[in-house]
C-alpha cells in the first residue's frame, strides 16, 4: 500500500510537467487508460480508446497500464483486427479468418496490464486479448465476459411426453417466428445446435440434442417463458434439467498467445469464452496463476467456455497452471499437445513436403529453421530417426516444405508423420480445481517432464486425465517420458464414457503394436484419492514403466455398480508396479492384461486376469 501511495504522489507531481498523466517511479512508467478516453460504467465503445492506451505503452518497456475499476465495453467496431490461424480453432476455408480483438499486443516488450477487478464486456464475437510476438507480458486483475454469450441456456420447468415448458436464461436472446425458436446474438444466429444437458444438482453433464424443440411448435407465454408441443418421449429430460447449446463451428477463440515468451496471467476471470478458450501456440514460458474460468457469480449461467479452457499447442519452455479453477466447459479444461504433419511427398533426399490433416488445425508455421523433428510411423507412433530443419516454408494454408540438414531416413514415406520436438514443454498443473465438464479434465502429450499434483477433479464426464498421442484423428503429438500424477482427488469421474470409463487413460492410438517397443514411458500415479462409482481406474496401452501405488480408492453411492470390469486394464505394457493401494470398495479389484507377460507385473492386492489367455 505504501508503494502504491508513493507512485500516486509521484504521478501527481509529474503531471504538472507532462501533457499526459504518464508518471514515473524509480523504474516504472505508469499509464492510465482513463487518460486516453476509457470511461468505466459508461457503456460506450472503448475499443479505440483502449487501443490508443496500449499503443502509447508499446515503446516504453517496463510500463504498467492501469485499467479502472468498473465495466468497460468493447465492440468489434474500432477494435483491432488481424487474420489469425489458430490451432484446433480454424475451420471452413470459404470464410474470413479476420478476428476482432479486445486488447491487441503485437511486438510488445515488458508490459504489465493491471486492473482493479476491471470487467471487460465483449460484444459480438471477439478475442478478449491477443499477444502476438510479445515478451514479458503480465495481465492481472481483469475479468472478461460477453454481453451475449454464444451459448444459449434454458431450464425445464415442466415436461410430459408431448409438451414442455422452459425458462430461458435472460442472457440468451431469442425470437419465436412461425412457431419456431431462433437463437441470435450481436451479428449472428445459430441453427446447428450442439446440446449438452446439465443436472444442476450434481453438476453432471451429458450429451443430448435439441431436435424435440426444433421439430415442435413453440409459443411464448411471457418474456423468457416458452411452451413447446412435440415429441419429448425419448429425450430422457426431467424437470429442473438445464439445457446448454451452441453452434459447434469454431470461428474464434477466447484469447490467443502466439510466438510470445514469458507470459503471465494472474487473478484473471473468464466468465465466458467463444470458441476454443485461451489458446497458446508456439510460445515459451507461460504461467497461469489463479485464472478462473466460470460464469460470473450471481449470473445463474452454467457454461463459461464454448470448448476448452486452456489449450496449448506447440509450446516450449515451461507451462505452469497454479491455483486455477474451471467450471462449465463444453470441452476439456486443459489440453497440451504438439501437431503431427503427414508426409505428402519426399521431393529429394533432403527435402520433404508435409500436410496439416485435421480440419480445425492449419494455416500456421509448424516448423522453423533449426528445429529438431522426429520421423514417426503413423501406425506405430514410433520414431525412425531425427532431423534438423535447414529451411521451412509455409507453401499455403495446408502444406509446408522442409529442407533438412542431413538426409531423410530412407524408409520415410507417406505412412509417416513429422513431430516438431523442439517445441515441447515441461508442464506443471497444481493446486487447481476442475468441475462441470462433459469431457476430459486434462489432456497432455509432451516429451518433457509433467507434474500433475494437488488438484481436484469433480465429475468430469470422461477421463479425468488422458495421455493419448495420435497420427490418424486429431494428429495431436506426442509421447510422454516423465509423468508424475500425485496427491490429487478424483471424484466420480468417467460417467460419460462407459464402458471405457477409466479415471486415468493412457491411450496412444498406435494401430500396430511392435514387440518390446513402447509409445509412452515412466508414468507414476501415486498417493491419490479416488472416489469411484464403478471399477475402472486406469487403462494403459503401450507403456513402459507404469507405477500405480499408495493410492486410496473408495466407492461412491452416486451410481450403481455396472458389472465386473477391471480396475486396471493393461495392453502391451511392461515394467508395471501396483503396490500398497487401499481399496475400500464392495467389489474385488482386478488387474487385466493383454499382449504382455505376467512376469512384467509387480502387484499385490489385485486379482490378475489374462484378457486373452
Amino acid at each position: 500500500m505504501k508503494t502504491r501511495c508513493l507512485l500516486y504522489v509521484l504521478s501527481i507531481g509529474f503531471c504538472l510537467f507532462c501533457p499526459t498523466s504518464m508518471a514515473y517511479s524509480a523504474d516504472t512508467t505508469i499509464v492510465r487508460a482513463t487518460d486516453f478516453g476509457v470511461r468505466p460504467n459508461s457503456f460506450e465503445n472503448a475499443s479505440a480508446a483502449l487501443q490508443k492506451a496500449l499503443l502509447y505503452c508499446k515503446d516504453k518497456p517496463g510500463a504498467r497500464l492501469e485499467l479502472p475499476a468498473g465495466r468497460i465495453d468493447l465492440w468489434p467496431e474500432f477494435a483491432s483486427k488481424r487474420e489469425l490461424y489458430i490451432s484446433n480453432g480454424t475451420e471452413n476455408d470459404t470464410l474470413s479468418k479476420v478476428k476482432s480483438i479486445g486488447l491487441l499486443l503485437e511486438g510488445f516488450r515488458q508490459l504489465h496490464i493491471r486492473g482493479e477487478q476491471t470487467l471487460i464486456v465483449l460484444h459480438g464475437k471477439m478475442l478478449s486479448f491477443a499477444l502476438l510476438d510479445c515478451r514479458g507480458i503480465t495481465i492481472e486483475g481483469v475479468r472478461f465476459d460477453y454481453e451475449r454469450p454464444t451459448m444459449s441456456e434454458l431450464t425445464i420447468q415442466f415436461i410430459t411426453s408431448t409438451s414442455a415448458n422452459f425458462q430461458v436464461h435472460p442472457d440468451s436472446r431469442y425470437q419465436v417466428l412461425n412457431e419456431q425458436l431462433i437463437w441470435y446474438g450481436e451479428g449472428w444466429s445459430a441453427k446447428n445446435l450442439h446440446t449438452i444437458l446439465v443436472d444442476p444438482q450434481t453438476g453432471m453433464m451429458r450429451y443430448s440434442n435439441f431436435r424435440s424443440v426444433q421439430q415442435g411448435k413453440v409459443r411464448e407465454l411471457a418474456p423468457n417463458q416458452l411452451e413447446v408441443t412435440g415429441d419429448f418421449s425419448k429425450t430422457g429430460w426431467k424437470k429442473g434439467d438445464h439445457l446448454t447449446m451452441r453452434d459447434p463451428y469454431r470461428d474464434n477463440s477466447g484469447a490467443l498467445i502466439s510466438h510470445s515468451v514469458n507470459t503471465s496471467l494472474k487473478d484473471i476471470s473468464m466468465h465466458y469464452m467463444h470458441g476454443l478458450g485461451i489458446v497458446s501456440q508456439f510460445s515459451e514460458n507461460l504461467r497461469f496463476e489463479r485464472v478462473k474460468v466460470a460464469p460470473a457469480e450471481g449470473s445463474d449461467r452454467i457454461i463459461a467456455s464454448f470448448a476448452d479452457c486452456f489449450h496449448f499447442s506447440g509450446c516450449k519452455g515451461s507451462i505452469v497452471i497454479d491455483q486455477c479453477y474451471t467450471s462449465g466447459a463444453h470441452d476439456d479444461p486443459i489440453n497440451v499437445h504438439g501437431t503431427h504433419l503427414k508426409v505428402k511427398e519426399k521431393i529429394n533426399t533432403h527435402t520433404i513436403r508435409v500436410e496439416f490433416m485435421h480440419h480445425q488445425t492449419y494455416g500456421f508455421e509448424a516448423f522453423f529453421q533449426g528445429d529438431t523433428v522426429a520421423f514417426v510411423k503413423s501406425a506405430t507412433l514410433l520414431s525412425h530417426g531425427l532431423g534438423k530443419v535447414k529451411r521451412a516454408v509455409l507453401l499455403n494454408k495446408r502444406f509446408m516444405e522442409l529442407e533438412m540438414e542431413t538426409a531423410i531416413p530412407e524408409e520415410v514415406n507417406q505412412d509417416f508423420v513429422l513431430e516438431n520436438i523442439s517445441w515441447t514443454p515441461e508442464v506443471t498443473i497444481q493446486n487447481s480445481h476442475f468441475e462441470r465438464t462433459n469431457t476430459r479434465g486434462i489432456l497432455v502429450t509432451t516429451r518433457k517432464k509433467v507434474r500433475i499434483e494437488n488438484n481436484r477433479f469433480v465429475r468430469t464426464g470422461m477421463h479425468a486425465i488422458l495421455i493419448a498421442n495420435d497420427a490418424s484423428s486429431w494428429y495431436e503429438s506426442g509421447p510422454v517420458a516423465d509423468v508424475l500424477i500425485q496427491n490429487n482427488r478424483f471424484e466420480e469421474c468417467g460417467y460419460n464414457s462407459e464402458p471405457g470409463n477409466a479415471v486415468i487413460s493412457i491411450a496412444p492410438e498406435n494401430h500396430e503394436l511392435v514387440p518390446n517397443q513402447y509409445v509412452h514411458r515412466n508414468i507414476r500415479i501415486r498417493n491419490n484419492y479416488f472416489k469411484v462409482y464403478d471399477e475402472p481406474l486406469v487403462q494403459a496401452r503401450s507403456t513402459m514403466g507404469l507405477d500405480f501405488s499408495a493410492n486410496t480408492i473408495e466407492a461412491s453411492s452416486l451410481l450403481p455398480k455396472k458389472g465386473d470390469k477391471a480396475a486396471l486394464q493393461l495392453t502391451a505394457c511392461a515394467n508395471v508396479t501396483v503396490l500398497k493401494n487401499t481399496f475400500q470398495v464392495p467389489w474385488e479389484p482386478i488387474l487385466q492384461f493383454d499382449k504382455m507377460e505376467k512376469k512384467t507385473i509387480r502387484s499385490k492386492g489385485l486379482k490378475l486376469v489374462v484378457q486373452h489367455p
